[in-house]
């Protein structure tokens, strides 16, 4: 079993797996939210998915509500939220716990993976990203402050498509 194969729910609540949801797509594995000064990261999120969709790749976004109630609207409020403002067109999975003792079994997989200096554990804050290749390895992990498109996150997606 692979990270693809953890039992996820989309937004809407329908039970899924990643590899259902997005095909052998490589996924970037986001932990999202609407109300956070990193927001404004969905503009390159959308970028990413438009630019590698037809290569091979998604976006997934996983609303996390844990970092000072940043994320509190309902699953229509996301998505209404999501689409109209930055025209969001990646899947977007329920609102997860990504830390603690209710974290979600798919991040409880993807926290075992270190970013660039060696470290691994704890989601530091929203939008943490994590590449997920098309064999379900987790091959990068980048904290929240690295921009979408920074060199090192499109080198990593272009590597593995």
């Amino acid at each position: 079993m692979t990270i693809r194969d953890i039992p996820v729910n989309t937004l809407a609540g329908a039970p899924t797996t990643l590899a259902d949801l997005a095909g052998d797509k490589a996924l970037l594995v986001v932990n999202v939210a609407s109300k956070c000064g990193l927001t404004p990261q969905y503009t390159e999120l959308v970028e990413l998915q438009r630019t590698y969709g037809e290569r091979g790749f998604s976006v997934v976004g996983v609303p996390c509500n844990q970092f000072m109630g940043q994320e509190p609207g309902t699953a229509e409020e996301i998505q209404e939220f999501c689409s109209t403002t930055y025209g969001v067109d990646f899947p977007l999975l329920e609102k997860t716990e990504v830390n603690g003792d209710d974290r979600h079994p798919l991040y409880r997989e993807l926290v075992r993976t270190a970013d660039a200096e060696g470290t691994a554990g704890d989601i530091q804050w929203n939008f943490e990203k994590f590449l997920v290749d098309r064999n379900g390895a987790v091959v990068a992990r980048f904290r929240p402050r690295t921009e979408p498109q920074d060199p090192a996150v499109v080198a990593a997606i272009e590597k593995v498509l």
